[in-house]
C-alpha cells in the first residue's frame, strides 16, 4: 500500500480510502446498506491490505455506519494506526456553531474515540456565513489539538 501526508501534517493516509456510506442498518438510509458484521469484515480486510483512512458521516443510516466502524476499528486496530474522517451538515442546524459542537459529540460517542483526524463540511451551507464557518473551523481544530494535549 502506497501512503502520503495530508497537507502540511503528521497524519500518513493509504492512498486509498474506505467510504462507509455502504455501512449502517437497513432502511435507515438505503435498504443495500452491509450490516454491522459485513461492515466489520470488509473493515478487517482493508487493514490487512494496509488502508488506514476510513470516512464516514454522521448522517450515513443515522450514525449506524459511524457506530459499525468504530466498532470494527476498535475490534482490529489500534486507534492511532488509522485515519478517521466524518463529515458534518446533513442535521438540525446545518453548519452553525450549535450544531458542529452537537454532532462532532454524537460523532466522537458513535465511533467510540476521542478525536476525529479529518472533520469535513459535507456541503457548503448559504444559511450560515462564511465568518461563521471560520469560526467553527477554528472550533473544530481547537477541539481536535485539546484532545492531543490531553494524551
Amino acid at each position: 500500500m502506497e501512503y502520503v501526508k495530508v497537507g502540511d501534517t503528521d497524519i500518513r493516509v493509504s492512498k486509498l480510502c474506505v467510504g462507509c456510506m455502504s455501512f449502517g442498518k437497513a432502511g435507515t438510509m438505503h435498504d443495500w446498506t452491509l450490516d454491522e458484521k459485513q461492515s466489520e469484515k470488509l473493515v478487517n480486510k482493508a487493514l490487512e491490505l494496509g488502508i488506514n483512512f476510513f470516512d464516514t458521516a454522521n448522517c450515513y443510516s443515522l450514525g449506524t455506519s459511524e457506530e459499525y466502524l468504530g466498532r470494527a476499528i476498535r475490534k482490529y486496530a489500534k486507534r492511532e494506526e488509522v485515519v478517521l474522517a466524518s463529515k458534518v451538515y446533513f442535521n438540525e442546524g446545518r453548519l452553525s456553531k450549535q450544531a458542529i459542537r452537537r454532532e462532532i459529540d454524537g460523532t466522537l460517542k458513535r465511533l467510540g474515540t476521542d478525536y476525529l483526524d479529518l472533520y469535513i463540511i459535507h456541503r457548503f451551507d448559504y444559511f450560515v456565513p462564511i465568518i461563521i464557518l471560520g469560526i467553527a473551523q477554528f472550533l473544530v481544530q481547537f477541539l481536535i489539538q485539546s484532545s492531543f494535549q490531553n494524551d
